[in-house]
């Protein structure tokens, strides 16, 4: 055989790697939005073979067995609740999430890092309440210097968010491809237009 047998064998229809199928809460709401709760093709169909969870929408594509056609699910329900957290973790994402993806010092959107409001060299901890997104030119600005000293000003005070402001955060971040499929499951409680 020329080549690599098993990349033969192994091998996927390309397309079918495109087909991630949206996961839903048993409330019918994403497990997350930011990032969006997503599975494989292969996962959600492991979980319906499972009777793990129900589908509720699918592609047009079709998987085979020797003895099954099952269509790709791309919208699935958990058949059983899983409590959302109620404590976030303080998490550079988590931050980022937060201070939506801009520099709390100017705005920008680029090259984000975090600082600390209160140096550490002052004395300052690794919080919530002490941390807040920044992008590089702002943060080599600040330095360890205090904010009265670099002459920077907070767009707002940072603080801990909680689960559910962090979940309604990650809907302003939709990801680059919503299939049609998942628009009513993503924004089912957004106001209607008159």
């Amino acid at each position: 055989m020329d080549g690599d047998f098993r990349t033969e064998f192994v091998r996927e229809p390309t397309g079918l790697r495109r087909h991630p199928a949206l996961v839903l809460n048993a409330d019918y709401r994403p497990l997350s939005y930011y990032p969006l709760s997503l599975w494989p093709w292969q996962e959600a169909v492991k979980a319906a073979w499972l009777d793990r969870v129900d589908i509720v929408a699918e592609y047009d594509e079709v998987v085979r067995s020797p003895s099954t056609v099952i269509r790709i699910p791309s919208v699935v329900v958990l058949k059983d609740y899983v409590k959302p957290r109620k404590r976030v973790a303080f998490t550079r994402f988590n931050l980022f999430l937060r201070d939506e993806f801009c520099c709390q010092y100017c705005g920008s959107r680029g090259e984000l890092t975090f600082d600390h409001v209160v140096p550490r060299a002052a004395g300052g901890v690794t919080s919530w309440e002490n941390v807040v997104a920044a992008c590089a030119p702002c943060n080599l600005r600040k330095g360890s210097k205090t904010l009265r000293q670099s002459g920077l000003h907070l767009r707002k005070p940072p603080r801990a968010p909680g689960a559910e402001e962090l979940r309604n955060l990650g809907r302003k971040f939709p990801p680059g491809h919503l299939h049609e499929s998942w628009i009513d499951f993503l924004y089912w409680d957004a106001e209607l237009e008159s």
